[in-house]
């Protein structure tokens, strides 16, 4: 569905990603983690073309798309929620998750994905009515990823949606990812810091260090490697 090869991005001509590859197939979840700086949300941008590369290519549905403005992607079926949320705070939850759904013309649609989404989220149903603003930071995100579902996409980005989430509340948030991917069968391209819940809800991972992917794998099998478990997972490794 997606495949990003030896893409290269910077900020003012300082390069933040080297060489950069993955793919993402149909019915996945995959996980790209590391740490604060690896680069993770500079591949978001990359792929919904908010930020132009220096080299690489992407392909999304047979499709190059590194080469096509932001709004074209959108309307190719690929929804990104960001880091940090960016909803309309003195907007209603309501509104904005219509705003979500600005690129399905037809209000009958719009209608029919709202009430899915309030049965997927039942907490945005009864808070519907309240501003975006005054909704706790586990209800925020809930709400960010069910504005990025509006549009019905193909492919769901989220990046970083454990950050400045309570942490009784991090699990709830990804039991949410798991369910939309196995109940919708949409694709979900997850980054993250939170390594051990990232990995744990994905089919597939990729390591990313200082704007490069170093490893990649299925997650169980990473999960073992002293890598990840020095690195990430804090765990002491002993040496045999």
């Amino acid at each position: 569905m997606l495949r990003v090869e030896r893409i290269k991005a910077s900020y003012d001509e300082v390069p933040a990603l080297h060489d950069v590859s993955f793919k993402v197939e149909p019915g996945q979840i995959v996980s790209i983690v590391g740490a604060n700086g690896a680069g993770k949300s500079t591949i978001m941008k990359s792929v919904s073309s908010v930020l132009k590369l220096d080299e690489g290519s992407i392909v999304f549905d047979n499709r190059r798309i590194d080469q096509m403005p932001a709004h074209r992607v959108v309307d190719l079926g690929i929804a990104h929620v960001p880091e940090g949320r960016r909803l309309f705070a003195r907007l209603t939850v309501k509104q904005n998750l219509t705003l979500g759904a600005y690129t399905r013309k037809s209000p009958e649609h719009r209608e029919a994905t709202l009430k899915k989404i309030f049965q997927i989220f039942p907490v945005l149903a009864s808070r519907q009515h309240q501003f975006a603003g005054t909704l706790s930071g586990g209800e925020q995100q809930m709400l960010a990823i069910a504005r990025g579902l509006m549009s019905k996409p193909k492919l769901l980005m989220l990046d970083e949606p454990s950050m400045g989430i309570m942490p009784k509340l991090i699990t709830e948030i990804f039991e949410m990812i798991q369910k939309v991917n196995r109940e919708e069968g949409l694709t979900i391209l997850l980054v993250e810091q939170n390594v051990q819940e990232a990995m744990e809800v994905a089919h597939y991972a990729y390591i990313l260090q200082t704007g490069r992917i170093v490893m990649e794998g299925k997650p169980a099998d990473l999960l073992k490697t002293d890598m990840i478990k020095k690195a990430y997972l804090g765990l002491s490794v002993t040496k045999s």
